[in-house]
């Protein structure tokens, strides 16, 4: 216990000094801008470049891995959708925010940093390839499942290129091919350039978490939605169990690689799912709600997670 400790320990420390920095100092949301602009535009995208420019091609190109692993993520995502929509008669604007707020994990700002701590270098790989699809496939479905709720006012052609300009754009999207690129040609890199990677992947962590927990603080919680009841676990439990299941079902994937997806699946809800929602002025305080309610609760449910990983209390092959 005391090893989950002492991972753990640093990791949320940072978003809680964030928290606690943003509550002292009192600055306003925009003071946050340039650190956002640095994690977003340099720092991540250094770091996923470095993870996978640096690693074998047939590594990169384990395409089953990638499916298995989004499609347990968003059988998640449509059974809050039914749930909202069925059980609780929500909208579908409503229930497209809820949904995300069920699947759509903080992966981007909290994966790198916690499953390399927790798994060495050996979970790189995993964890480059599911922030760059989970986050593309986002990017597609929430334009387009708005669209076709009717909040969403541009025409098909103004959605379908706003939406292929944000994929093809995206920093994480844009650094992650390029890594692939350099994987795939055996580009050599001089080492003042690995140099300057190495200084900004590093800086990624720390920014990011600091950042969050600024976020978390200037998001006061006004509106506990209903909701919230089966959101939350079905965030912080259903989801890792959900890609565990998928991922050992599958079978031939090394036992880092499914370690680092269920570590990913259990954290919580990312901060872009507010960020959606205020886009289009749905859900948005219960959204904020949702972010820093799961993200309180995943101090425990992180550090769950993480002892059965370390414990190998988790058997990789469920079915023979």
């Amino acid at each position: 216990m005391a090893d989950i400790v002492s991972l753990l320990l640093p990791f949320f420390g940072l978003i809680l000094i964030g928290y606690i920095a943003a509550k002292a100092t009192k600055q306003p949301a925009e003071a946050l801008g340039w650190l956002n602009t640095f994690i977003i535009y340099a720092a991540l995208p250094a770091l996923f470049f470095k993870l996978v420019s640096r690693t074998p091609i047939e590594e990169l190109t384990r395409v089953d891995f990638i499916v298995t692993d989004i499609a347990a993520t968003y059988a998640v995502f449509i059974l809050l959708f039914v749930i909202g929509r069925v059980v609780r008669g929500n909208s579908l604007a409503d229930c497209t925010i809820q949904s995300f707020a069920g699947a759509y994990g903080n992966i981007g700002y909290m994966g790198p940093g916690l499953a390399l701590l927790a798994l060495g270098e050996g979970a790189a790989v995993p964890v480059a390839l599911i922030i760059c699809f989970e986050n593309a496939l986002h990017f597609i479905v929430a334009p387009a499942l708005m669209a076709a709720t009717g909040d969403d006012k541009r025409s098909t052609g103004q959605l379908v290129a706003d939406i292929v300009r944000k994929v093809a754009l995206h920093p994480f999207i844009l650094s992650t091919a390029a890594g692939f690129a350099v994987a795939a040609l055996h580009i050599g890199q001089p080492p003042a350039f690995q140099r300057l990677v190495d200084y900004l992947a590093q800086a990624a962590a720390p920014c990011a978490l600091f950042a969050m927990g600024v976020t978390l603080a200037l998001r006061p919680l006004k509106r506990i939605p209903a909701e919230i009841s089966y959101i939350v676990p079905a965030k912080l439990v259903l989801h890792p169990i959900a890609v565990f299941i998928a991922l050992t079902a599958v079978g031939g994937f090394e036992p880092v690689w499914i370690q680092a997806a269920v570590l990913l699946a259990c954290l919580p809800t990312a901060t872009n799912v507010f960020v959606i929602g205020q886009q289009y002025g749905v859900w948005q305080e219960r959204a904020s709600a949702t972010i820093l309610i799961t993200t309180v609760l995943s101090v425990v449910t992180v550090s769950l997670w993480l002892i059965l990983i370390r414990s190998d209390l988790l058997p990789l092959q469920l079915f023979p």
